[in-house]
């Protein structure tokens, strides 16, 4: 991966690199928190932030409960009269900050380039175990554009353990806000790579229901188990929250609003040896949905993907990561066609590739470079031309890569500069909105910073 260094020396002043080293950083999974309950460093849960190792993986998978010996809890002996009771002494609450600045390859129009935000986000995090067995990763995110804050990713889960055919099987209970939030690697969507991402940087227009439309507006409650620490399975059903919106839910107004229930389902084996971790597996999920309405036609949505991960050190402590997903998304958009005529015809399709390669030096270091590519049916109706957003001829196509390099000089500090590049953008190469503007003109420079307390 040294070939990531070179790039981003191309790419990026050396200057600027020295300046972000005061200002950037957005969403993780590796919080104080868990550090202070369990004794251990953020290194012994994850290769580097948010990536998971097989620690890591195992502590989610037991529900954020495993503590270190000297962790202080208050407890009480159950009784007849008296549930138990097993808290922890203090209560497990993380801050993160993070700062940013963005620049384009060529400006949005009537808008300054080179911007800096201070902060880009706020961050307080509920995060360890809530009892011997139910522990959380909770996050409430302060939005300074919108001054307000609001729930940000969530995953609750109740574990416990038994035996079945004389291995061991870990089960339990899941609540979560966010499809694939709740998975355990790290080549699914919600903690897939980047793991950084500028809020206004222009991003392609088409996209997969899974891979990021439904985060933090669905609630969902599922069950999953791991046998023998090789076969995981996970199945959870999704309805639509609108945090934010009028309660009682009206489900008007909003581009995804679920009918029923949205089934979510999650199989994958894994493969652990002293030097390689394996995983191999599928995900995907089914809805009906009405577009601002709770009645009439249904648009449906049923995305199938397959993922695999393989971790190698291969000198010490370093690792070599490849990981990487495919989506496939058929829809039926029979409302948006006949009702509200914002399509040309019904059946669409998406494809999603997303693979990327990262090499970690030790647990300081790291370098990461990403390919992504997304097409499918044409449709001038539905993915209409305009500037900056729209498409050329309908076509849903964008394909691209992206670079990232990222320095912890401490573990709960990291500063990180990513560089995002099209090939094509909303179906063209060259003036894809109509308005003269190229895919190339919203390669993105990213510098970012993040400190967690």
């Amino acid at each position: 991966m040294k070939k990531v260094v070179l790039f981003f020396l191309a790419a990026v002043p050396v200057t600027v690199l020295l300046l972000v080293a005061a200002v950037n950083p957005p969403s993780v999974s590796a919080v104080p928190s868990y550090a202070r309950q369990t004794g251990l460093a953020c290194s012994g849960c994850h290769y580097a932030p948010p990536e998971l190792n097989p620690a890591g993986r195992r502590f989610k998978l037991t529900g954020y409960v495993d503590r270190g010996d000297e962790t202080k809890t208050v407890k009480a002996e159950g009784g007849k009269s008296r549930a138990p009771l097993d808290l922890l002494a203090s209560l497990p609450l993380s801050v993160m900050l993070e700062a940013s600045y963005t620049n384009l390859k060529s400006p949005i129009p009537s808008t300054q380039n080179g911007n800096f935000e201070f902060p880009q986000d706020i961050s307080l995090f509920l995060s360890g175990a809530w009892t011997s067995k139910v522990g959380s990763f909770l996050q409430v995110t302060y939005d300074v554009h919108d001054t307000s804050f609001s729930m940000d990713n969530t995953d609750i889960r109740y574990a416990n353990k038994t035996k079945l055919s004389g291995r061991e099987l870990v089960y339990g209970l899941d609540l979560n806000n966010n499809p694939t939030v709740e998975d355990l690697w790290n080549d699914t969507p919600a903690w897939g790579y980047p793991w950084i991402e500028s809020d206004f940087a222009p991003v392609p227009g088409a996209t997969p229901i899974i891979n990021g439309p439904l985060a933090q507006d669905v609630a969902g409650i599922g069950a999953y188990a791991m046998w023998n620490s090789h076969l995981y399975l996970d199945v959870a059903a999704y309805r639509s929250e609108h945090v934010g919106g009028a309660q009682p839910n009206p489900g008007t107004g909003f581009a995804y609003n679920i009918r029923g229930l949205a089934p979510y389902w999650r199989l994958a084996w894994q493969q652990s040896g002293a030097k390689t971790q394996f995983e191999l597996g599928t995900y995907g999920m089914h809805m009906h949905t009405t577009p601002g309405a709770i009645t009439g036609l249904e648009d449906e949505y049923t995305d199938a993907a397959v993922d695999t991960q393989i971790d190698q050190t291969v000198f010490r402590k370093d690792v070599v990561s490849l990981r990487g997903t495919f989506i496939h998304e058929n829809s039926d958009l029979l409302y948006t066609f006949f009702t509200l005529g914002a399509a040309a015809r019904a059946p669409h399709h998406l494809n999603t590739v997303m693979a990327n390669a990262e090499y970690h030096y030790g647990n300081r270091l790291t370098g990461t470079f990403g390919w992504f590519d997304t097409s499918g049916t044409s449709d001038p109706t539905l993915f209409a031309s305009a500037p900056i957003s729209g498409f050329l001829n309908g076509n849903p196509q964008s394909a691209g890569y992206i670079g990232n390099l990222s320095y912890w000089p401490w573990q709960n500090l990291q500063l990180a500069a990513q560089y995002t590049g099209y090939t094509r953008f909303n179906g063209g190469s060259t003036n894809y909105d109509g308005a003269g503007r190229n895919a190339s003109s919203n390669n993105t420079v990213y510098l970012d910073i993040k400190f967690l307390f």
